[in-house]
């Protein structure tokens, strides 16, 4: 999950990071595995900037499928993102499928099927 306590400057990288990735993702990505749009729910640095978890969901596909794509594209997307980013390192990135939505839907359904009358 992402963190929300992170000095000023690394919550600019990560921020930074995140809008350059989802627009390199949509653009230079064409691996057949991820089966629909990626969104990119945050970025979590180390505090020495060598390690990026990047943290995403996807509306369609199989997620573990859409993380191995990214994983094995995190290589070249790192390179793109050190023609980008003015900083000494860019993170090593690791792509990590966010598992919120779907477990915000499974409690919708439990809501739903206790809050419904019973015939």
């Amino acid at each position: 999950m992402p963190k929300h306590h992170r000095p000023e400057r690394a919550l600019r990288i990560a921020d930074q990071i995140q809008r350059d990735l989802s627009a390199m993702i949509m653009r230079e990505v064409k691996d057949p595995r991820i089966g629909g749009i990626v969104t990119l729910q945050g970025v979590d640095l180390t505090p020495d900037y060598a390690h990026a978890k990047v943290w995403f969901t996807t509306l369609s596909g199989d997620p573990q499928q859409t993380c191995d794509a990214l994983n094995h594209a995190a290589g070249h997307l790192r390179r793109l993102l050190f023609k980008r980013l003015h900083i000494h390192t860019v993170p090593t990135l690791h792509f990590i499928s966010d598992p919120t939505p779907d477990k915000a839907a499974a409690l919708l359904r439990l809501i739903n099927e206790s809050c419904s009358p019973s015939a």
